[in-house]
């Protein structure tokens, strides 16, 4: 297109790290969210023994509220599950336990609740995650709180039109270059060609729209996207493609292509998991958040580990503004189940009884004293974080306008 150029390299690393910084500046929350390092470092520092430790099995690793929400498997159903494992590795289930009660006390906290109410939200989190443990055996599900009933009516009337306006801010097959999406340059271009005439890049995607392989699908536009906070310098592009169907019913498909890296979070001692990133990411997503384990692959692009997968219109994440305090301490309750059904499945009912008995320990009326404790503690240590990195922000000069028409 005339007037659009691309980022170089310098460039588009100086405009996505002021952009991470701005995002992690917005609120305590934000912070929390985008700062899995911090959290991690935290961890290592602690005596072994201070958390329980639960059967290896493979974990989130960045479990906070936004990466939670509804997903549409291959047939459109639509579950409530772990929306993102860039973190995921086979390590210990309280890691994840520990990572959600810090973002559920900071959620509370920019909602203006008062104490009281994160102690009732940490109790009924660890109530909800022993449910998810029983849940796998007996079905038994708690009722959806107000904020997740919403989020998921809004996922079930969601359609390819509602996606395209959202992301693309248009119907036609376009992708619009802008703020989010940037021009790419040759080398990414005919690296992006190359990878949509791979077999099993074809498969996959044709697959999802009941198809089976063939010469169905074309690439008809991609550029780099400038998208979440974690992933911000990192390869991350979108791509859509044509599929073409009967009768000239052709459909369209936004692919998202994301680049895998190192975890943050550590592994259990002895844990056998694949050495490439983003076989890692897919193997964890399929233990984890089958809807969404099924819709992924793990590809190398651009010399560099990556997980492809295609954009449902049912995909959403919880986005909390503000709780109510009932509301808070429900949420706790059914998040938590979410993730223990996530965990239980991995185990058998011997494993799951013995690791219910274990995380409840201690729980009369209360959250047990290692969650509380590490709750309290993480969340003051982020306060303190994010008040400087406030004051960083507010004293780094601008960074240099960067045009995107020429």
């Amino acid at each position: 297109m005339p007037g659009i150029r691309s980022y170089g390299p310098e460039e588009r690393a100086a405009v996505l790290e002021r952009q991470r910084t701005l995002k992690m500046a917005r609120s305590a929350h934000a912070y929390v969210r985008g700062n899995t390092l911090k959290f991690y470092e935290w961890l290592e520092g602690l005596t072994r023994g201070t958390l329980p430790e639960g059967p290896p099995v493979w974990i989130c690793g960045d479990c906070h509220l936004g990466n939670l929400g509804p997903l549409a498997d291959a047939d459109g159903r639509v579950d409530i599950q772990i929306r993102d494992l860039d973190q995921t590795v086979i390590g210990n289930p309280t890691h994840d336990l520990v990572r959600l009660g810090l973002s559920l006390a900071s959620a509370a906290r920019g909602s203006d609740l008062p104490g009281v109410v994160t102690a009732r939200m940490l109790e009924q989190m660890i109530r909800g995650y022993a449910q998810g443990l029983r849940g796998i055996r007996t079905g038994e599900a708690p009722p959806e709180p107000e904020v997740v009933h919403t989020v998921r009516r809004r996922a079930l009337g969601r359609h390819w039109k509602h996606l395209a306006r959202e992301r693309l801010k248009d119907v036609e097959p376009k992708i619009p270059l802008g703020r989010k999406f940037w021009a790419l340059d040759a080398a990414e271009r005919e690296a992006l060609r190359d990878l949509f005439d791979r077999d099993d890049v074809r498969r996959l995607v044709l697959a999802l729209h009941g198809r089976d392989g063939g010469r169905g699908l074309r690439l008809i536009d991609a550029a780099y996207w400038m998208k979440g906070c974690s992933s911000l310098g990192f390869l991350r592009y979108a791509a859509l493609v044509r599929i073409e169907g009967p009768h000239g019913k052709d459909r369209l498909a936004l692919i998202d292509l994301k680049e895998a890296v190192a975890p943050a979070a550590p592994p259990a001692p002895g844990a056998r998991m694949p050495a490439d990133a983003a076989e890692r990411v897919v193997a964890g997503a399929r233990a984890l958040a089958p809807n969404l384990g099924e819709r992924m692959l793990p590809v190398q692009l651009l010399g560099k580990p990556a997980v492809m997968r295609e954009l449902a219109p049912q995909d959403l994440k919880l986005d909390v503004d503000q709780f109510g305090r009932e509301e808070a301490v429900r949420a706790a309750h059914y998040l938590a189940y979410v993730v223990g059904e996530a965990h239980g499945r991995q185990m058998d009912e011997g494993l799951r009884a013995a690791w219910r008995t274990e995380v409840t320990r201690g729980c009369d009326g209360e959250a047990p004293s290692w969650l509380w404790s590490s709750v309290v503690e993480l969340a003051g240590r982020h306060e303190v974080g994010y008040l400087q990195h406030c004051r960083r922000y507010a004293c780094d000069a601008p960074a240099p306008a960067i045009r995107l028409v020429a």
